[in-house]
């Protein structure tokens, strides 16, 4: 029998098709679930972290590939646009795999109310130096933008904070 704490320890299995190394637990877009045990339905909530999001119907399929494959009879995934994903929502864990990955994970907590996005210093995830520079706004998603490092002279990702 399904029970959200077993769903949610499922949703674990399942990767962010842009950044694999991530689940999307990790990433912070599953936002709730919910089974109702007598129907064998089961509810997942999922914020995109970008509005119009491309990877969004595939992590549709992948939950309700995951669940149906443990035993739901019927899994129904909603998008929640509101409020709007941040990267505050990105756990701990999420973020060391990022950076053993090689991108940078966000730094800082977003102050949406105050306008607050822009990183600190960005640290290379490859040899940990704060002397980095930002060469473009956007990298291969519109989540990431690319550096350099000034020190090990290796480019690398950024996952931006918002």
């Amino acid at each position: 029998m399904l029970t959200v704490d077993n769903c949610w320890a499922y949703l674990e299995e399942v990767a962010d098709p842009e950044v694999p190394v991530l689940s999307i637990v990790d990433l912070g877009i599953v936002r709730a679930v919910e089974v109702d045990s007598v129907k064998g339905v089961i509810r997942v909530v999922i914020t995109p972290t970008y509005s119009g999001c491309p990877a969004m119907d595939v992590i549709a399929m992948q939950i309700k590939m995951c669940l149906l494959s443990k035993g739901a009879k019927q899994v129904v995934v909603e998008n929640q646009i509101s409020p709007s994903w941040t990267t505050d929502w990105m756990s701990e864990k999420g973020k060391e795999k990022l950076e053993a990955y090689g991108i940078a994970p966000p730094k800082r907590k977003a102050a949406a109310s105050l306008g607050l996005f822009e990183e600190d210093a960005v640290t290379c995830p490859k040899c940990k130096s704060d002397d980095t520079q930002l060469t473009s706004q956007f990298g291969a998603t519109s989540c990431k933008s690319l550096y350099k490092c000034n020190h090990c002279q290796e480019p690398f990702e950024h996952f931006k904070c918002h």
